[in-house]
Parts: structure tokens; sequence; C-alpha cells
């Protein structure tokens, strides 16, 4: 019984974490990526303002930051093309 239990509970974890986790934005060579400086100057050129960047597991570059209108975002994007792979407001 404690097993199943175990079992049930690792299996419960294992599909929150997947409901949570960011997208996978590309698996091309990591020098084929825009650099991170230039990536947050195209970022900011499009009116954001970056309060944290990082690169994700995913492999993707996310910002936390805010929009033109001062509006929270949180942002994937795809690092060799500057697409958005996913984007989340408020």
């Amino acid at each position: 019984m404690k097993i199943r239990s175990a079992l049930f509970a690792l299996a419960t974890f294992s599909l929150s974490a997947a409901a949570v986790a960011g997208p996978q934005c590309t698996e091309a060579a990591k020098d084929s990526w825009l650099p991170e400086a230039t990536m947050k100057q195209k970022i900011a050129d499009a009116g954001y303002v970056i309060d944290k960047f990082k690169v994700t597991s995913g492999n993707c570059y996310e910002i936390y930051g805010k929009d033109k209108a001062g509006q929270k975002v949180e942002i994937y994007f795809n690092p060799v093309d500057g697409s958005v792979a996913k984007e989340k407001r408020g």
C-alpha cells in the first residue's frame, strides 16, 4: 500500500511539473543562437523593459518584465530567430 501511495504521489508531482513547464523552443546547437546581448537589445527595441532574463531548460530565452504600457509580461523567445514561443501577460 505504501508503494502504491508513493507511486501515485510521484506521478502526480511529475504531471504537475510538466503542466507548469515552459515550452521547448529549439534543439539547435547553441552556436546558432543569437547572442544574449543581441537578443536583449532586440527585446528592448520592441519596447519591453527586462527585469529578469534567463535561458530555460527548454532552450528558450525567457524574460520577466514590462511591455510599453507597463503591463507585466513573461515571454519565451526562440533563441535562434528571436520569435515569440509563448507569452503571458498580467
